[in-house]
């Protein structure tokens, strides 16, 4: 592979918006126990040093920076099948627009922000130290966010973090207790 054109190519699909390799590759299978996401995992670690292999000029893991993870991120938005509408379309802010716009297609921001994530832990998986990880650098999470935040406006639906569902408080069985009555005779 000489060019990042025949790298790996990612889409987003269209219902639940995560990032899926769509090449075949014809490298060797693993065992058939492995999750969907330790493959999805895998999958994307490969993609991704494909991408530093067929940097110009090719790039070593240990030379990377959160700047590389985000050039390799904007990279990613020529596939990507999310229109984001530009602050000057006349559909800018509407969640259903009525008509077609030239606006970009781009990554969807929780497809990037589980690519991220499954990168990070990869990272450290294959030996890489958390504090040196590229995928969590600080440049990173901004981009992250910033992206969350322009695809919210562009559809007109603000973001609003899932609160996490807690358990219903448990019931105490109320005790009552039995107060024995005084001895007779005290007082």
């Amino acid at each position: 592979m000489d060019s990042i054109g025949e790298m790996d190519i990612f889409s987003n699909s269209q219902n639940g918006g995560t990032l899926t390799n769509v090449s075949h590759n014809t490298g060797t299978s693993s065992s058939s126990t492995s999750s969907r996401y330790e493959n999805q995992k895998r999958r994307d670690w490969n993609t991704f040093g494909q991408y530093l292999k067929n940097h110009r000029p090719p790039l070593a893991l240990s030379r990377c920076s959160g700047a590389h993870v985000l050039e390799f991120l904007r990279y990613l938005d020529q596939f990507g099948k999310t229109k984001v509408h530009t602050p000057i379309c006349p559909f800018y802010g509407h969640p259903n627009p009525p008509a077609p716009c030239p606006c970009p297609l781009r990554q969807a921001w929780g497809s990037l922000d589980a690519l991220i994530g499954r990168l990070r832990a990869a990272f450290e998986e294959n030996g890489g130290k958390p504090e040196a990880n590229p995928f969590g650098a600080r440049a990173v999470r901004l981009y992250l966010r910033e992206v969350r935040d322009l695809q919210s406006k562009a559809r007109g639906i603000s973001y609003e973090k899932k609160k996490r569902k807690r358990p219903p408080p448990q019931q105490i069985p109320s005790l009552q207790l039995q107060v024995p009555p005084p001895p007779p005779g005290a007082s």
